[in-house]
């Protein structure tokens, strides 16, 4: 039976901020624990990415003990980079993503102007709570699959073999990161992940829903914060992997079952 290998697991706590590369994955209801529950709000409540703000990729979220916090580069006029601690506040305002409008409560100001000083554009910081259920498409899978503020799935699972391919027909290497993945598996050839349906390890199931579609955000460098200016790899991407949704690198998945994945772990294929 073939198997897939996990090398590599992420996790996001604020959509669009740079990614954590974590050992073990705990999960939830919504998919990775602590994934994407966080996100960034203009004055009208929609969400900012990197679409049209690639530099946030140079500002990390960490969870720790004591809470979320967020780091900023060092940046002049500002010699060391700065940590700004998250703060949950009482407020609650209606968000939107995508197409979803949901109620989100609003981060206490210090974050909030932190992020704005940042972008120079003025921004919220918000959270959805436990309470709070946001479908996952379902046009792709059933009705109750509960999501944050991911794009439409809880988790998205890339492979190394694709990767390695699409970086041998540009003539360079492509680092997984621009592809914002939860877990990268390793085993098989190039793209067998359009024919995958479950990933299965004891005690857990990864339903594969879909193909992900890729946007401009793949063509920015994840610790810089710049787009590239040949709009690599998804102009390369675009010639060999368009199709009706878009341009596609990646597999939408959903889960059935409790972590945690480890990397190292090892996943039976199902077609």
């Amino acid at each position: 039976m073939a198997l897939l290998t996990v090398e590599q697991l992420y996790y996001y706590p604020v959509k669009s901020l740079r990614g954590i590369a974590v050992d073990s994955l705990d999960l939830s209801d919504f998919g990775p624990l602590n994934d994407r529950r966080w996100m960034i709000v203009d004055s009208d409540g929609k969400f900012v990415t990197q679409r049209e703000q690639p530099r946030l990729a140079q500002v990390s979220a960490q969870l720790t003990s004591s809470g979320l916090q967020l780091c900023f580069p060092a940046i002049p006029p500002f010699i060391d980079e700065t940590i700004v601690a998250v703060e949950l506040g009482s407020q609650s305002l209606a968000v939107t993503v995508w197409k979803d409008t949901v109620r989100a409560i609003v981060a206490k100001p210090a974050s909030s102007e932190a992020l704005s000083r940042f972008l120079g554009l003025q921004v919220q910081l918000v959270y959805m709570p436990q309470d709070v259920v946001r479908e996952a498409d379902t046009r792709f899978t059933e009705p109750g699959r509960r999501v944050g503020f991911a794009d439409g799935f809880p988790f998205l699972v890339t492979h190394q073999a694709s990767l390695d391919a699409l970086s041998r027909r540009i003539g360079s290497d492509i680092e997984m990161r621009r592809f914002r993945p939860n877990i990268v598996v390793s085993g098989g050839e190039a793209f067998a992940e359009d024919r995958w349906r479950t990933l299965t390890k004891e005690g857990l199931t990864l339903t594969l829903v879909k193909p992900c579609s890729r946007c401009i955000m793949t063509t920015v460098d994840p610790w810089l914060g710049v787009k590239s200016d040949d709009r690599q790899p998804l102009r390369e991407l675009g010639s060999f992997r368009r199709t009706d949704a878009g341009v596609i690198f990646g597999m939408n998945a959903v889960h059935d079952g409790a972590g945690p994945i480890k990397v190292g772990d090892q996943f039976e294929i199902s077609e």
